[in-house]
């Protein structure tokens, strides 16, 4: 027979057909039962009383240890197989609750460091905050628990680091979100010079069109594939994505917006800003008229003004 147990003291007593014949007391991690002191013949009933006392260890962290083993050993230091028994208990240190404790509330303080720099962002921390608050109660809980709580204060730190871990799933999944949102943003506002350019029959066929409109394209296929990574887990990857769909997107626009300008570019009537603007070469149309107008005016003028004179 061994233990686990420190300062183990064994009583034991062996009962011949109810006569109990007691042992000296005996100290050690182990307790030998010779065959010599076993063995009787088959006439006569033998019982064995076994009394272990002891300490638990003293341990490091909260492990199982053995309180009893009984094993038979043959003549030649086998193990019986059949004749095995063991009794194992949970020794708590109880220091472990503490020192989880501190591991959890540091990956929480994490987390809320997460939450702070994503919301600077712009982005919606609403889910992680839930799961932060949620952890921070299960530590708490955790932390007034009395000794003999043990198992349930490390149940509840270990629901804790659940939640840990969503709200940080949460945050990756809330910025994949908004990267993919953010990019949305030129690819619709090159859709409204798209259709400005099919709205106008003078640029509906424009020669760069198709190639604003393909760009466009590649932007809306990056989209989609950030929306799989983002349906498949793969957060970072969205935003990969989502970066490329941004900047294929924002190229389109820019394009697009270029050539808007450069179409609609010209002199505008003074004071009728509602009109269309009028093509750069129409000044020195205007200027041609404006000065045969002018001429046309000054010949009148001396006319009537000689006319005048002869009375």
């Amino acid at each position: 027979m061994t233990t686990d147990l420190t300062n183990p003291k064994w009583t034991y007593t062996i009962i011949l057909d109810d006569v109990e014949n007691p042992r000296e007391p005996v100290g050690g991690k182990t307790l030998d039962l010779s065959g010599f002191e076993l063995s009787y013949q088959s006439s006569v009933e033998e019982i064995i009383k076994v009394t272990l006392e002891g300490n638990a260890p003293s341990v490091d962290t909260t492990t199982e240890k053995i309180v009893l083993s009984v094993k038979e050993i043959d003549s030649n230091g086998n193990t019986v197989a059949s004749s095995a028994v063991e009794k194992k208990a949970l020794v708590v240190n109880t220091g472990d609750v503490t020192k989880v404790v501190s591991e959890k509330n540091t990956n929480l303080q994490s987390l809320q460091s997460h939450i702070d720099e994503k919301s600077a962002m712009g982005i919606d921390t609403s889910a992680a905050e839930s799961y932060y608050n949620d952890a921070q109660s299960k530590i708490s809980t955790a932390s007034s628990r009395p000794a003999t709580q043990y198992t349930e204060a490390l149940n509840d730190l270990t629901a804790s680091q659940a939640s840990i871990d969503a709200g940080e799933v949460a945050l990756e999944l809330a910025w994949a979100e908004s990267e993919v949102a953010n990019a949305r943003i030129p690819i619709s506002n090159v859709d409204g010079i798209i259709a400005w350019f099919k709205g106008n029959q003078s640029t509906a066929n424009d020669a760069q069109l198709s190639a604003i409109i393909a760009k466009r394209e590649v932007a809306v296929n990056y989209i989609s594939n950030a929306e799989d990574a983002i349906n498949s887990g793969s957060y970072e990857q969205a935003r990969t994505k989502a970066a490329d769909a941004f900047s294929k997107g924002n190229e389109s626009y820019t394009e697009a917006l270029a050539r808007q300008k450069q179409l609609t570019s010209g002199w505008q009537l003074p004071g009728l800003p509602s009109l269309p603007k009028l093509p750069g070469g129409i000044f020195l149309i205007i200027g041609v008229i404006v000065v045969v107008l002018v001429v046309v005016g000054v010949i009148i003028y001396r006319k009537r003004s000689r006319w005048d004179e002869l009375g």
